[in-house]
């Protein structure tokens, strides 16, 4: 009975100690929630309140900078615009002779690049040789490059002096000597005292010795015989020194007329099959800096080979052209032939082109004074022309004369006065 009652009292007090623990937890919880939302309160009028200031400041400063950016970037504006974009006003353009123009499909010819040589036409040039035997003596100083007249006295060549003797006397005594046996024979021929076969070797050794002397008398002078310039022209080429000795036959000196010139290229076997596609050619020359063609020229296409020549596996094909004073024959020239055409072509001056690394670049108009640096891709050069086959479209605005300037611009705001491009 009595132990009953101690297990009785025992489990009432773990019931009320159980009770009380609870009672602290919830008031704990209740406590703490309290709080959180105190807190959450607070926090949240803290962070409104921060987020005004904030938001006031943030907006003081950002109208302020951009202000201050704006002020900056009109400051700059002139010099340099946007990162790739170049400045250059259309005054400077035109004064540093930029040129503009607007792109538009055209026709390319494919092309030969060979090498050549420019050489007199035949008919415009003449070499002059010695009628006679003897001693040179110039009637005046004679030059290469000197222009004469058709018919005038270059040189006298003098015999008179040599064991020969004077080829005019020689022919005059010849001369004579024929001609009084010519008659006699003609006399006797009649009378029939000698054969028609022996009149007929007097009468042809007359006919010899008499054209020999005219031919002589005709250049004859006291000094000697004259040697005159059978056409107008210039001495090309000057043979003979003053007081030399030469031979009849001799070359003396050439004349050439200068009026027409022939352009010989030297094309690879491999090409033979194209030969007949090619119509013109554009070249120059190794003193030259101009690249001339043929259309400027009035040259025309005159023949091509069909079998190698002395310069082994090459073609030669030859145009014909007029002479304006500044081709020197003889020159070797670089030369482009032109061949089948490429239609709807994107084709450029080579004036266009800036060169940087191996890469070609050209610079487009955007605005009336922007200007952009593009990479272009080319395939084909005639000399004079490019074919961009990437990078420009056409329709639009591409320098084609003082691109160089307009690159200057990008790294100088200060661009020269004076252009010495040409």
């Amino acid at each position: 009975m009595h132990k009953l009652s101690f297990y009785t009292c025992l489990a009432a007090l773990f019931l009320l100690s159980a009770c009380g623990s609870h009672g602290d937890s919830h008031s704990a919880t209740h406590d703490h929630e309290g709080h959180s939302h105190t807190a959450e309160s607070h926090e949240g009028h803290r962070h409104e309140g921060h987020s005004h200031e904030a938001d006031a400041h943030e907006g003081h400063k950002h109208e302020g900078h951009h202000h201050e950016a704006d002020a900056h970037q009109g400051h700059d504006h002139e010099g340099t615009g946007h990162s790739d974009e170049i400045i250059l006003s259309p005054e400077k353009a035109q004064a540093v002779g930029v040129v503009v123009e607007i792109i538009a499909p055209t026709t390319f010819h494919r092309v030969i690049r060979t090498n050549g040589q420019v050489m007199a036409a035949q008919g415009d040039e003449c070499t002059i040789v010695a009628t006679t035997s003897g001693v040179v003596n110039f009637n005046r100083q004679l030059t290469e490059g000197m222009s004469i007249n058709k018919g005038e006295s270059l040189l006298v060549i003098s015999a008179g002096h040599l064991t020969d003797g004077d080829p005019m006397e020689k022919a005059k005594v010849n001369f004579e000597t024929a001609q009084k046996e010519y008659e006699r024979m003609k006399r006797l021929v009649a009378d029939r005292i000698v054969s028609a076969k022996e009149f007929e070797q007097a009468q042809q050794a007359y006919e010899n010795a008499r054209i020999a002397y005219e031919a002589t008398a005709a250049h004859h002078s006291e000094g000697g015989q004259r040697v005159v310039a059978p056409m107008a022209g210039a001495i090309t080429q000057l043979q003979v020194k003053a007081g030399e000795y030469v031979a009849m036959g001799q070359p003396l000196a050439t004349i050439s007329q200068n009026r027409k010139l022939y352009l010989r290229a030297d094309v690879a076997e491999i090409h033979y099959a194209n030969l007949r596609t090619i119509y013109s050619a554009n070249f120059r020359t190794a003193a030259s800096r101009h690249t001339y063609t043929l259309d400027e020229l009035n040259g025309r296409l005159i023949s091509f080979g069909k079998a190698q020549g002395s310069r082994g596996n090459y073609l030669p094909i030859t145009f014909e052209m007029e002479h304006r004073g500044d081709i020197v024959p003889g020159s070797y020239a670089e030369i482009w032939l032109l061949s089948s055409p490429i239609e709807h072509s994107i084709v450029l001056p080579k004036t266009a082109l800036t060169e940087e690394q191996g890469s070609f670049f050209v610079y487009l108009q955007v605005d009336e004074e922007g200007y952009k640096k593009q990479l272009v891709e080319v395939d084909g050069d005639n000399g004079t022309h490019v074919r961009i086959v990437k990078g420009i479209h056409a329709g639009e605005r591409v320098v084609t004369q003082g691109a160089n300037q307009v690159r200057l611009a990008a790294t100088s705001n200060a661009i020269p006065a004076h252009s010495h491009e040409h």
